[in-house]
């Protein structure tokens, strides 16, 4: 049996008192009212400072009928102003929507940091999604004039090695993933590559590490451009001059795919040409399980 109390704000409040004993959908809490109003704007707030009437169940507890299971981390915040949700929580839309029917803003602006750095898999993701990526690796010889002076040029020669991914992927989020964490490294500084076709399943990289020998100008004038990789903790802490990696081999763009992928809940499926040698394949498949 739920009682409402009084509307008049003076009653509600004078009826409030520490401890206060919480039946949120059927789970106890206890709490004290400095807790409950550390918000004082949200809805807690003004149920706790009497400009909103409380229900009580039959043995007096204030009953609130939302999702009593998630609300542990909504009050846990609230004691300490820190988000603390274990490792693998999967019920993040629940809690965002609990914390914004309580309209607890700090929480809410906690969650969206939270969700930007929590992988995509644990955001859900389409079981059997599938990558298959193919890459290639060419060294060509450039021929270029090094100006020492005016009218003064010496013809000199370099190796470079031009690399090209053809990467398919059914998971549209994961693209989008890839698209954010790699990045080209042009004379205009860093831009982010798109996917190739309207269906956003397919990306192409292209690019070219800067050899020592060939200087910058040069580079520039053959219009290539290199490929970086954020670093996202590196990104978190605010060090931005870190947070990209050169990729100056086909190995080590490998190798970053492999961490995104399998972070994701990517396996591998197929490697070739030799399974063992797998920064070294020439094409991958991977299956998200």
């Amino acid at each position: 049996m739920l009682n409402l109390n009084s509307s008049d704000e003076n009653s509600n409040r004078s009826s409030l008192q520490d401890p206060v004993s919480l039946n949120v959908g059927g789970e106890i809490y206890t709490t004290t009212l400095d807790t409950l109003t550390r918000c004082q704007d949200s809805m807690l707030g003004a149920m706790f400072t009497g400009q909103i009437p409380v229900l009580r169940d039959s043995r007096g507890n204030v009953f609130i009928d939302r999702d009593g299971k998630v609300f542990r981390y909504i009050l846990n915040y609230l004691r300490s102003s820190a988000l603390d949700l274990p490792d693998g929580f999967s019920e993040l839309a629940l809690l965002r929507r609990e914390v914004d029917f309580f309209q607890i803003r700090p929480l809410l602006e906690e969650l969206c940091r939270y969700e930007a750095a929590v992988p995509l898999s644990l955001k859900g993701g389409p079981l059997g999604a599938m990558i298959m990526v193919n890459v290639e690796s060419k060294v060509r010889i450039l021929h270029f004039n090094l100006r020492h002076a005016p009218e003064n040029y010496e013809l000199r020669t370099c190796l470079v090695a031009a690399f090209t991914v053809e990467l398919f992927c059914t998971w549209r989020a994961f693209m989008a993933l890839l698209c954010e964490r790699f990045s080209y490294k042009t004379s205009k500084g860093l831009t982010s590559p798109h996917p190739c076709n309207p269906r956003q399943n397919r990306l192409k990289l292209e690019w070219v590490p800067r050899p020592e020998e060939l200087p910058q100008e040069q580079y520039n004038k053959q219009r290539y451009q290199g490929l970086t990789v954020c670093n996202a903790d590196v990104t978190q802490s605010g060090d931005i001059i870190n947070a990209h990696r050169e990729i100056t081999d086909m190995q080590g763009f490998v190798e970053e795919l492999l961490k995104l992928s399998l972070a994701e809940g990517f396996k591998l499926d197929l490697v070739t040409p030799d399974p063992v040698e797998i920064l070294n394949c020439t094409s991958l498949r991977l299956i998200k399980c």
